[in-house]
């Protein structure tokens, strides 16, 4: 059974920064691509970051500069290090694809 647990939410004032983490099992994460999604009130999931298994990285225009991802493939692990937060950075995040696997950590920034 594959099971995806996120963490390290939390509230912030805008600038701040956070250090999700997504620890996985039930699949091979070496060989996986993994990703950082958020869906917030009313809005879609939407595709946030992803990292490749050969470690190749993607990020939406909204958070390029200032997020970055990375795996640990020992610990099964993928991080989201999330700086120079904004108040539009507010959202659930999940790291699977449809924003319902696991039970998401919640971000929220105010201004």
């Amino acid at each position: 059974e594959v099971q995806l647990v996120e963490s390290g939410g939390g509230s912030l004032q805008a600038g701040g920064s956070l250090r999700l983490s997504c620890t996985s099992s039930g699949f091979s994460f070496d060989d996986s691509n993994m990703g950082w999604y958020r869906q917030a009130p009313g809005n879609e999931c939407e595709l946030v970051s992803t990292i490749s298994s050969d470690g190749s990285t993607y990020y939406a225009d909204s958070v390029k500069g200032r997020f970055t991802i990375s795996r640990d493939n020992a610990k099964n692990t993928v991080y989201l290090q999330m700086n120079s937060l904004k108040p539009e950075d507010t959202a659930v995040y999940y790291c699977d694809p449809a924003c319902s696997w696991g039970q998401g950590t919640q971000v929220t920034v105010s201004s």
